[in-house]
């Protein structure tokens, strides 16, 4: 492995829809760049990337996979990605640690889901772009028809940076080539398009562009194409077959001289101070003698090494042996072993630079999303949370033998440690541990863990659907908690109001009382009472969202004010006060889209219509396929797999996104309502 400099490396990401080709499109760069001997492959599971053992069963990348290559004197960082929804939370976390998206895009069924949502994602983190169409050897394709498909989505910046040629067995490339046979299209005039497009960006280039007619030289371009690339101006269209090799050199030059290094990318959106408080951006400068400056974008829990943190470096040069502070830790770690890696392989290494990504082993501190530094001046610095899907696929889980309670809890843990998008609920009310993830295969896939890897079996059932509780009006209510029995006694009276807030803007609790007729020192009790009312709900036994609460007045006693006292007042009071605000339940809302055979549309949409879904477009994905997108309370999908087995003959898939809490009607309320009563009652 070459000593490289900073502006002699690059970081890519491969993104996009599931059976693209990603992990195929790796092997192929490996292999050309001589980083391997030979192609792994996807069906007998000897790819570099999908070397999980998940993996290699289920066909497909569960995980984000790290490897690296040198081509033209540049090393080159690329990470594989998972291409189907449920696996999105490991796809999106691999953009906080590269400068470039590369989404690619499957020939034969153009443009789905996961590439539309991969750009959106690319483009809010500000990062360049580059489309890659890959599989251009398969027959009864339809390129110009997929380029102008891009073109219609995406906006007129995406533009031909090449070309395959002699039915897709070649490419050539159009920065560099004004003549040329292609397949279709006319290489001199995607030249001149593209030449075009990227001498806006330079006044002065243009001048004199458009004054000599002659075509800029390679150096006069590359300033205004990163330019281009950094402002979503240019997004280039490369094509290529990771089967037959076509296109790899060219995609490999590219990315070498055409790509951002760490200096040249948009800068990587760090803030100064704590969120919640006051905050300012903060300036990471890819200078390998300032301080040490680093984001943890993923963690893996190894059998053998533990718990590894994946990072990007994106300041100051981080060494073997130095010493280390995670986030606003006061006790620093030492880095005993540094690594670059290779898929499953770590690769030891002395030093790594400002646009390298490394890993760090054993070291219980990190956490995905921790910032690594080498001074208390950069305590506070953090890096702009990535947005994820909320997780809404559900399950109920519990261990089939007694005693493993305990276990389970800390298995959970470890998966939640490493997917940003599994969390893991315990519910008091109903004695559940729920599992959320993406979808019933992303689900699916950590029940398989836990049995293979930790040897750990559960049973499961549906879960409780997260309903939430909000109020619709203003309210004010009082309550006295007075208690004696010999001795001392208990007293503490608490006045509030609270009010309704937008839908999603959370709890805001205000102290408004004056005089000291409340001890300050009470107030955090007052609080944590008022905390306990709202999340025991008061209508169906859910947590109550969305409210201002107001403590205005109150009472005490010299020797009988006790903490216990306004925390019992403070839940009393406000549960009284949201009764007197009519309350209502909300569901939640996911937005959903489903790729059924085009013959099933009408069966599919008017199942969703009957389970209150709205549909908001269908839409052709070619190949008898269609998409349909719509919006459905999530109760209402419990069974949804079995029904659309039944309904498409087991050739229909789906995915759900999080979109909205909304209220629920009220038939659904008052049945809510009374399970919740009649529990009570049990109780």
């Amino acid at each position: 492995m070459s000593q490289n400099t900073i502006e002699k490396l690059r970081s890519v990401a491969l993104v996009g829809h599931g059976a693209a080709g990603k992990t195929s499109l790796a092997e192929a760069l490996l292999q050309a760049t001589g980083a391997i001997a030979a192609r792994g492959s996807i069906e007998k599971g000897s790819t570099v990337c999908d070397f999980d053992p998940q993996e290699k069963e289920a066909g497909h990348s569960l995980y984000s996979a790290v490897v690296g290559f040198d081509h033209e004197d540049t090393h080159i960082h690329l990470i594989d990605t998972p291409g189907y929804p449920d696996f999105a939370g490991q796809s999106i976390a691999a953009l906080a640690g590269v400068d470039t998206a590369l989404i690619v895009i499957n020939a034969q069924t153009g443009v789905e889901l996961m590439t539309e949502r991969m750009m959106r994602y690319a483009a809010e983190r500000r990062l360049c772009r580059m489309l890659v169409i890959n599989k251009i050897d398969a027959e009864n394709l339809d390129l110009p028809g997929l380029v102008a498909d891009i073109r219609e989505r995406f906006g007129t910046a995406c533009m031909i940076l090449d070309l395959p040629a002699h039915g897709g067995a070649d490419v050539v490339e159009v920065l560099e080539h004004d003549a040329g046979d292609a397949d279709f299209a006319s290489v001199a005039a995607a030249h001149r398009a593209l030449i075009d497009q990227i001498v806006e960006e330079d006044e002065d280039l243009l001048t004199r562009y458009l004054e000599d007619g002659a075509d800029p030289s390679a150096a006069d371009l590359h300033a205004p194409f990163e330019k281009a690339l950094r402002e979503g101006h240019l997004i280039p269209i490369l094509f290529v077959s990771a089967k037959t090799g076509a296109g790899i050199p060219q995609l490999l030059h590219a990315l070498a001289s055409l790509a951002p290094n760490p200096a040249e990318g948009n800068p990587p959106p760090f803030y100064k101070g704590e969120p919640g408080g006051a905050v300012e951006a903060f300036a990471a400068q890819p200078d390998a003698a300032k301080h040490v400056l680093a984001h943890v974008f993923k963690i893996v829990v190894d059998p053998y090494l533990g718990k590894i943190g994946v990072f990007r470096v994106h300041q100051g040069t981080l060494r073997k042996d130095m010493q280390l502070f995670v986030g606003d830790g006061k006790r620093p770690f030492k880095v005993a072993h540094l690594y670059r890696l290779q898929g499953k392989e770590t690769v030891e290494v002395e030093q790594l630079l400002p646009g390298d990504i490394g890993a760090i082993a054993k070291v219980d501190e990190i956490a995905f999303d921790s910032v690594l530094h080498d001074s208390h001046d950069e305590d506070h610095i953090h890096l702009t949370p990535l947005e994820f899907p909320r997780p809404m696929a559900g399950l109920a889980v519990e261990t089939r033998k007694k005693g493993d309670e305990q276990r389970l809890f800390d298995i959970l843990g470890k998966l939640a440690m490493e997917d940003p998008t599994f969390v893991v609920e315990r519910h008091p009310t109903s004695n559940e541990t729920v599992i959320r993830g993406l979808g019933e295969i992303h689900l699916k896939a950590k029940l398989e863990k836990m049995a293979s890897q930790f040897k750990l079996e559960v049973d499961t059932q549906p879960p409780r659907i997260p309903y939430r509780e909000t109020i619709t009006a203003p309210a004010e209510a009082m309550y006295r908690h007075k208690k004696q029995s010999g001795g001392a006694g208990q007293f503490g009276e608490v006045h509030l109001r609270i009010e309704p807030k937008e839908r999603g803007e959370g709890f805001e609790f205000v102290d408004a009382v004056k005089g000291g007729v409340i001890p300050g020192v009470f107030m955090a009790a007052v609080e944590k009472g008022i905390r306990q009312g709202l999340a025991g709900g008061v209508v169906a036994g859910h947590e109550v969202e969305d409210l201002k609460v107001t403590v205005f007045d109150g009472k005490t006693h010299a020797v009988d004010g006790k903490e216990v006292a306004f925390t019992i007042a403070g839940r009393k009071a406000v549960i009284e006060a949201i009764r007197n605000a009519r309350p209502i339940v909300l569901e939640p809302i996911v937005t959903i889209e489903i790729i059924v055979p085009e013959a099933s549309i009408g069966d599919l949409t008017g199942d969703l219509s009957s389970r209150r879904g709205h549909i908001t477009g269908t839409d052709s994905r070619g190949h008898g396929q269609a998409a349909i997108s719509g919006e459905v309370p999530l109760a209402e999908l419990n069974d949804y797999q079995s029904r659309l087995k039944s309904l498409t003959g087991g050739q229909g898939s789906y995915s759900i996104e999080f979109a909205r809490y909304a209220a629920v009607p009220p038939n659904v309320q008052q049945q809510l309502a009374s399970r919740f009563q009649l529990h009570d009652e049990d109780e």
